[in-house]
C-alpha cells in the first residue's frame, strides 16, 4: 500500500504493508533510531512520538493508520542551531537521565506537557507523575525527571507573554 507520511517536516513516500507498526517504519524504514523498540506492548514508552501534536506509542499504531499525518520524532524536536529543546536542558541539569534508553520517548511525551502549561499553571507533582505514568525507566527513579519538567515549565511560563511581575517569580522559582 503506497502512503506519505510527513515526519520531522519533510513528506515520506512509501509502500508499507497493512501490519507495519509506525515504530518499524521510522527505525527500520527512515532510520530513525531515536525512536527505541523496549517492550513492544506500549507499556514501557521508549517508542513515544508525537502524531499530529498528540504523543502516541508508535510500538501501537499501524503506519497505513497514521498515513497524512504528521509525525514528529525525537530528531525531529532539535532547535536552530542544534541547542537541546528547554526540556531537554531542564532533564540535563536536574540529570533526569542516565542510560538514556527512554529519554527520547520521555521528552516526547513530556513535551506535550510542557507546551500544555506554558500559558498556565505550572503541573503539581502529582501530576507530573501521572504523565509520566506511561514512561518506565529502570535507572532514575523519576525524581530528576520530575524536577526536571518543574524546572522546563517554570522557564516555559517566564518565557510566554505575560505581566513582568508574574515572569519574574516563575524566574524566580528556577
Amino acid at each position: 500500500m503506497d502512503l506519505t507520511l510527513n515526519v520531522n517536516g519533510r513528506p515520506e513516500k512509501f509502500a508499507a504493508a497493512p501490519n507495519e507498526l509506525l515504530v518499524e517504519r521510522l527505525r527500520d524504514g527512515l532510520g530513525l533510531t531515536g525512536t527505541k523498540v523496549g517492550c513492544d506492548t506500549g507499556q514501557c514508552g521508549s517508542c513515544v512520538v508525537r502524531l499530529d501534536d498528540k504523543s502516541v506509542k508508535s510500538c501501537l499504531v499501524l503506519t497505513v493508520a497514521a498515513a497524512g499525518s504528521e509525525v514528529t520524532t525525537i530528531e525531529g524536536i532539535t532547535t536552530t542551531g542544534g541547542e537541546l529543546t528547554g526540556l531537554q536542558e531542564a532533564l540535563r541539569q536536574e540529570h533526569g537521565t542516565q542510560c538514556g534508553f527512554c529519554t527520547p520517548g520521555m521528552v516526547m511525551a513530556l513535551g506535550e506537557l510542557v507546551e500544555a502549561t506554558a500559558d498556565g499553571e505550572a503541573p503539581t507533582e502529582p501530576e507530573i507523575r501521572e504523565w509520566l505514568t506511561g514512561n518506565l525507566c529502570r535507572c532514575t527513579g523519576y525524581h530528576s525527571v520530575v524536577r526536571g519538567v518543574q524546572r522546563a515549565c517554570a522557564a516555559s511560563r517566564a518565557e510566554a507573554p505575560a505581566d513582568s511581575a508574574a515572569s519574574t517569580a516563575v524566574a524566580q522559582e528556577v
